[in-house]
């Protein structure tokens, strides 16, 4: 485990964002863990959250596995994650634009549906997660549709998840899936894998979570790709 991956980890472990237990997620399956970005609510925890962010897109930049010109955010968590890792960037002397759009069209004012810097150049979209793919979907057509290349995805977590009901499931990870569709990398801070190493870690923080440690195992065997 990288130790951006193992910070980011202790982190969300310290915030509340990262909790175990038994959650029942979107899709219906019951998860040993979740992760819920909305909870960096603090502006401090925001501050580092995007630090965290431009730091692990900094290094697959500079690793050759990603480029990009300006960033944009999905409506809704999106948009604040887009702002502040542009924010983050600029501090360590990368200073571009950012955009995010509206759910709906806006038919006064300056109108349409971008709000911020006109989407141009390659375009690197910043989330939370992706679970199905269908909003960073949503975000590549749109980007395109303006005239500009999307370049990449950059998210907090890659649950390394199979989609689709238990008896049909997809053969690679939601993650995978968006990179094969359409040719683009997705950059993790952290992912499934480095979890499990964290939990497996002599980290303080690490110790309660051991009594988790079998129904992570089983449910990354049911599901992980």
């Amino acid at each position: 485990m990288e130790n951006l991956s193992r910070h980011f980890i202790e982190f969300a472990l310290q915030a509340g964002v990262l909790k175990f237990g038994v959650f029942t997620m979107k899709s219906g399956r019951r998860s040993p863990y979740f992760f819920n970005a909305g909870l960096f609510s603090q502006g401090s925890t925001l501050a580092r959250l995007s630090r965290f962010y431009a730091q692990a897109l900094l290094a697959a930049r500079a690793a050759g596995r990603v480029d990009f010109d300006m960033l944009f955010g999905p409506a809704y968590k999106g948009i604040t994650l887009a702002a502040g890792t542009a924010m983050a960037l600029a501090d360590f002397g990368v200073d571009v634009p950012f955009a995010f759009n509206r759910k709906e069209a806006k038919d006064h004012g300056e109108g349409g549906v971008i709000v911020g810097s006109p989407l141009s150049g390659r375009v690197l979209i910043v989330d939370d997660v992706i679970t199905d793919g269908a909003a960073k979907r949503e975000s590549v057509e749109l980007i395109r549709a303006h005239g500009a290349e999307p370049s990449g995805v950059l998210i907090a977590l890659d649950r390394g998840e199979r989609t689709g009901p238990d008896e049909a499931l997809s053969s690679v990870s939601a993650v995978a899936a968006f990179e094969q569709a359409f040719g683009i990398p997705v950059i993790a801070v952290a992912t499934l894998n480095d979890l499990m190493e964290y939990i497996d870690s002599d980290a303080p923080l690490a110790a309660p979570l051991r009594r988790h440690r079998e129904a992570m195992l089983a449910y990354r065997r049911r599901y992980g790709a």
